[in-house]
């Protein structure tokens, strides 16, 4: 039954996966979008942070957590966002519901796993609008809209050769479209122009995982964990039109395809550089755990020369993540809240994103909780997150938010012999 479930699951939320936009701030019109967290609700309330594994859920961010899997295990996540645009005179408040994931994770042999799953890689989404005047006192409107973004399909494979020593790799297929249009108008002109640009994006890129958790006095774990996310290879076919259009009907005039193939644009590469993390962890099994992870990545490296930007400047990026979680008693028969996980966590994101001359970083609190249902090992993840990305320094946006995330994590047996008595 678990298994229709699943399926049906699959196929019904695949489509709104696809036509999802997945945000509302201004710095998605940077890089390839923002980047979405591609860890479930369980490692995300924890501060994001990827090293923990156990035997009954999935962690999408760490493959060699795989070899833990005990049971086959289905996730999927949902999240709800509310953003307080501000900027130095005003502010907007906005929301936005999106689908987070969906996997699945299954043991194939003693100690080792396999899972697959679907997920967004990164979204665009935005509307803005600015008003400048020209020489001639005329009041010149500018509109920027951005919609779109990637989607990955993965397959991860993890295992673990010797005790405590766990190795795992995972092999991802980007792909999507990201639009670009700008509308600008003067007062007292009759036409407006315009400029839309698209670009069609897919490519691979593979996550290496190394895990060492070695048993301190028969009781608790030390988690260490390795984790590179090689460089991304994605290859962007662009198109741009250019024209003019009515500020009366809306209706576009007199626009062409501008001719790429002459300025090298037509096909583009989007090098997203190599992310490494580290992490480092105590915990005792079904108990308590803390850890904290430390990533960086020389984003500097990255450009993207169809869009051709002039304000902005992508320096290396960086991330300090810390987090943990806590049951009173998981075998409790007297009082369902000793059974409930309670999981805590912050972050703090240099983006190494650089517009006006300002740091666009975020930082973000996170908690939540893990709910048992009924019996068995399949639980309800409520999270959440509160946080701000931005400045209102030099003309920019500050961007305040609160993200509620929901995670169903189901446990079913698969490749097991059913016995006669």
């Amino acid at each position: 039954m678990v298994k229709k479930f699943l399926i049906a699951l699959f196929c019904v939320a695949a489509h709104g996966l696809f036509a999802q936009s997945g945000t509302l701030s201004p710095y998605s019109f940077f890089g390839v979008g923002d980047l979405r967290n591609n860890g479930t609700v369980d490692n995300q309330m924890m501060g994001g942070i990827s090293m923990y594994a156990d035997s009954i859920h999935i962690n999408l961010s760490n493959p060699a957590a795989y070899s833990k899997l005990k049971l086959t295990a289905y996730t999927a996540g949902i999240s709800h966002s509310e953003f307080r645009l501000k900027d130095f005179t005003e502010e907007q408040n906005v929301s936005v519901t999106n689908l987070d994931y969906l996997a699945i994770g299954f043991p194939v042999a003693k100690n080792v796993g396999v899972g697959f799953g679907l997920m967004p890689y990164s979204s665009v989404g935005y509307n803005l609008a600015n008003e400048t005047t020209n020489g001639d006192g005329a009041t010149v409107t500018n509109v920027f809209n951005g919609d779109g973004g990637l989607n990955r399909v993965y397959l991860s494979l993890g295992f673990e050769p010797i005790q405590n020593l766990s190795f795992g790799a995972t092999v991802s297929y980007n792909f999507g479209t990201l639009e670009y249009e700008r509308l600008q108008s003067v007062e007292d002109v009759q036409f407006g122009t315009l400029d839309r640009r698209e670009s069609r994006i897919n490519g691979l890129d593979f996550n290496y995982a190394v895990n060492y958790n070695p048993t301190i006095k028969d009781k608790y774990t030390l988690y260490t964990s390795v984790l590179i996310n090689t460089q991304a290879n994605l290859v962007s076919e662009n198109s741009e039109r250019l024209g003019s259009f009515s500020l009366v009907t809306g209706d576009d005039i007199e626009v062409i395809d501008v001719d790429l193939d002459a300025v090298n644009l037509r096909n583009t590469e989007l090098k997203i550089p190599t992310k490494t993390t580290l992490g480092l962890g105590f915990g005792e099994n079904k108990k308590w755990f803390v850890g904290g992870e430390y990533s960086f990545q020389q984003f500097s490296d990255f450009k993207n020369d169809f869009l051709g930007l002039e304000n902005v400047i992508y320096n290396d990026a960086s991330t300090m993540a810390f987090g943990g979680y806590f049951i009173p008693d998981y075998q409790s028969l007297s009082s369902y809240f000793n059974r409930i996980t309670y999981r805590a966590g912050l972050r703090y994101d240099v983006t190494g994103l650089e517009v006006n001359n300002k740091e666009i970083n975020n930082f973000g609190i996170t908690f939540g909780f893990g709910l048992p249902l009924g019996n068995s090992f399949s639980n309800l993840n409520l999270g959440f997150e509160v946080g701000r990305r931005g400045t209102t320094d030099a003309n920019l946006i500050e961007e305040s938010y609160f993200k509620f995330n929901v995670g169903l994590s189901l446990n079913d047996r698969w490749f097991v012999k059913r016995k006669i008595n």
